[in-house]
């Protein structure tokens, strides 16, 4: 019965997004979010797709298996990355007072095709991770709810997802995501209140929970936010590419708004993983198969439509953002509507073959480009905020010192890279990891400003 009725949902959602999709596609739109009169989108079309784009569908797991292992603390830390907003409008804020359209636009004009091809690098695996991580979810579910059928739905919400993308770019996602954003908040509403109005819930416990392996571990996590909240955003494609769309004020209040709503959002569905180490619940499935049982029916299936609708609505905001990369600003395809299509191809065909790979740790993607992300910190704060200028031989050392940390957290297992690091916990490591590359990244900028 929830599997027929999970499919069915989901499938009526894809057409009401294949339906919501602009009809015609200009070159404007499809790269430029404009819509058929050559408009940029209102406060809240940028509001909720900034929502809806960033509480992807591996952003709710991961809040929920935080809570899961860590209790508060936990889904706390994963919250913190949506700090991100704020000093992500003050990333942008800053680039459009200085007349830059874009993070790379500003970059150019620092540090050359040096500064921005090191920057894009980090973007582009961005990118690929969200088509990857997001499909995962998909199979994760319907293997959860029918055995053996995640990789066909993985290759049909790929299909579909593409399909309607492809057909109006940056335009299209903007409209369908305030499609899904609604379902969702609706139906995540639902479930959310089911939750709390269940004998079982206790709002107290939850607030101190902490968690099936303690709190500790989602403590230092919260630290690791703290250090990467700052460049984080600015690593982010789909969000600077909607800080340039509508004006500075429409754009500031849309960054403040999408905080606080998507905030709540993260903290309400980790919720759900506190709640399942409160009572014991043993961890299946990525806590799918918990809730499965933990649940009525419909409680179940609406959790997973959630799941299913962030999924859906950050594949098209990916790949739209993966041509504007491409075609904008590595001009490596023609400013076309062929031309965006084509790379949108190439990115869900080689995020949908990733799914292959058998890596299922939703968490170290975000820690790894999270780490990578963090040579723009100083960069930013001595050379935007300052208004100082760098040395490009500073800045490829933070950006080396970066790579070498996100590499040393991807292969922490690795005999020789397991050597330079300290005895501990994984998220010890990267805590350690992450104030390495600060230190090594202000030190080489600090040295490096040009005098006079």
């Amino acid at each position: 019965m929830q599997t027929t009725l999970l499919i069915v949902i989901f499938a009526a959602i894809l057409i009401v997004s294949l339906l919501a999709a602009p009809r015609r596609a200009s070159v404007d739109g499809f790269f430029g979010g404009l819509n058929a009169t050559g408009q940029a989108p209102g406060l809240w079309v940028l509001v909720l797709s900034q929502v809806t784009t960033w509480i992807f569908a591996r952003s709710l797991m991961n809040a929920a298996i935080l809570g899961y292992y860590y209790g508060i603390a936990g889904t706390l830390a994963y919250a913190a990355y949506y700090g991100s907003f704020l000093s992500g409008a003050f990333i942008v804020g800053h680039l459009r007072a200085q007349g830059a359209r874009s993070m790379q636009d500003w970059l150019r004009s620092r540090f050359g095709r040096s500064g921005t091809g090191c920057y894009n690098i980090v973007i582009a695996l961005r990118l690929l991770s969200e088509v990857f991580a997001n499909l995962l979810v998909v199979g994760l579910i319907f293997n959860a709810v029918l055995a053996g059928s995640g990789t066909t739905a993985i290759l049909v919400v790929a299909a579909l997802g593409l399909a309607y993308s492809a057909w109006g770019g940056l335009s299209a996602a903007l409209r369908t995501d305030v499609v899904q954003m609604v379902v969702f908040l609706v139906v995540f509403g639902v479930a959310f209140v089911a939750l709390v109005a269940s004998p079982g819930f206790d709002f107290g416990a939850v607030i101190t929970a902490p968690g099936a392996a303690g709190a500790y571990n989602g403590w230092i996590l919260l630290a690791v936010a703290a250090l990467q909240v700052f460049s984080y955003p600015a690593h982010d494609p789909v969000m600077m590419d909607r800080g340039f769309i509508a004006d500075p004020a429409t754009t500031r209040a849309s960054f403040l708004h999408a905080f606080w709503i998507s905030t709540l959002c993260i903290i309400g569905f980790g919720f759900f993983g506190i709640q399942a180490s409160l009572i014991g619940a043993a961890y299946e499935g990525e806590l799918i198969g918990t809730w499965s049982t933990m649940f009525p029916t419909w409680v179940f299936v609406a959790l997973m439509i959630s799941l299913l609708v962030s999924a859906l609505s950050t594949l098209d905001s990916a790949l739209a953002s993966s041509a504007r990369l491409v075609v904008e600003e590595l001009r490596l395809a023609p400013r076309t509507l062929a031309g965006g299509r084509v790379v949108m191809v190439v990115f869900m065909v080689a995020g949908t073959a990733l799914t292959l790979w058998g890596n299922a740790t939703l968490f170290d993607a975000v820690a790894v480009s999270g780490t990578a992300s963090m040579f723009l910190t100083p960069v930013l704060i001595v050379g935007l905020v300052a208004r100082r200028d760098v040395a490009l031989w500073a800045y490829m050392v933070a950006f080396g010192a970066a790579m070498l940390g996100a590499f040393a957290y991807f292969a922490r297992s690795w005999p020789m890279v397991a050597a330079a690091l300290p005895e501990g916990h994984k998220y010890e490591q990267l805590l350690v990891i992450c104030i390495v590359v600060l230190a090594v990244g202000f030190a080489a900028v600090l040295a490096g400003l040009r005098r006079g």
